[in-house]
């Protein structure tokens, strides 16, 4: 290697590394329970997240309606069913926070089928991300198993995705390991019960989807019912895609999930990965340990999101520079 590409590569991962730091989220191993709303249809939207200091975000008022995001979902034939089926795709639609009059769906059955229409899209989005690293990935680990001498943007893009994930630069099985998805089922189940549905004041104000916490000294949402002496506020983000992006980062990267990333590995070596097998491996998520786990996977069963796990974006959806966001 010349001096040049050593001088290089130094230059784009030292660059690859500060940003890594500031998106990259590593909350603590444990998650609050409970969900406010944005909608912003194609071509501009009624609410603005604006950023309370120190990348701590929360929510303004005055989102759109339940009714607005249901009437996006029908304009673009948003079937749960047919997808359940493998029939069809789900559509392009990102919501970038919760509708601010979801606490009047009274009931239970109603709000939960608006809330997987709406976290499903979110999920896949970012699993697309990761899948498309992955895919390039692999490719060059096996290159480099075989012996052979991998391009120069190939390295730079290996050392900052080795760096973004905080792996040791050449550990290939690791990066392999930690780049990876998360089953639909699974994210959509934590989802559900760390919002309520979509309804705690964490999701409504914060657009915190995952309960992940924070102790930075600016922004971020303190609970009510948090102890006295304690420091913890619940991390808020400025999207929805955000806060899923900060979840499935949390599940790659922090070391109380490395049995979640064995098992991973393990399911994917013989198929399909499943939700309902990870979540088992979760008992760290949650103070609750494996009482979580098991609403967790009382949620995946009871709604059959196992069904979602293999649910893909519609190619425009894929394709596009600029999805529609709602």
């Amino acid at each position: 290697m010349s001096a040049f590409e050593k001088a290089l590569i130094g230059f784009v991962c030292a660059g690859a590394a500060g940003l890594a730091v500031a998106a990259a989220v590593f909350p603590i191993d444990t998650a609050t329970k409970s969900p406010r709303a944005v909608f912003q249809a194609p071509g501009g939207g009624d609410e603005q997240a604006v950023t309370s200091g120190g990348g701590q975000v929360t929510a303004k008022a005055g989102g759109p309606t339940v009714a607005a995001v249901s009437g996006s979902f029908i304009r673009h034939k948003y079937d749960m069913e047919t997808i359940r089926a493998g029939k069809s795709q789900v559509p392009p639609l990102f919501l970038t926070a919760f509708p601010r009059d979801i606490l009047r769906i009274s009931q239970p059955e109603t709000r939960k089928k608006f809330f997987f229409k709406m976290v499903l899209p979110l999920v896949l989005r970012v699993n697309d991300r990761i899948a498309g690293d992955r895919r390039r990935l692999l490719p060059l680990k096996a290159a480099l198993r075989s012996g052979r001498r991998l391009a120069a943007a190939d390295r730079l893009w290996l050392a900052a995705k080795s760096d973004q994930y905080g792996v040791r630069r050449g550990d290939m099985a690791e990066l392999a390991r930690r780049m990876d998805t998360v089953p639909p089922s699974l994210a959509i189940a934590q989802a559900a019960e760390e919002t309520g549905w979509g309804t705690s004041r964490f999701a409504r104000e914060g657009n915190a989807l995952f309960g992940q916490w924070t102790f930075a000294a600016v922004g971020g949402l303190v609970p009510k019912s948090r102890d006295n002496g304690k420091s913890h506020k619940v991390k808020a983000f400025q999207t929805l895609t955000e806060a899923v992006g900060a979840y499935v980062a949390n599940l790659n990267t922090h070391r109380a999930y490395r049995g979640f990333r064995a098992e991973r590995m393990r399911v994917r070596r013989h198929g399909e990965l499943s939700g309902l097998e990870l979540a088992r491996t979760l008992g760290s998520y949650s103070e609750r340990g494996r009482a979580y786990v098991s609403s967790i996977i009382r949620i995946i069963r009871a709604n059959r999101l196992g069904q979602l796990d293999k649910a893909r974006l519609s190619a425009s959806g894929m394709a596009a520079a600029k999805e529609p966001a709602i």
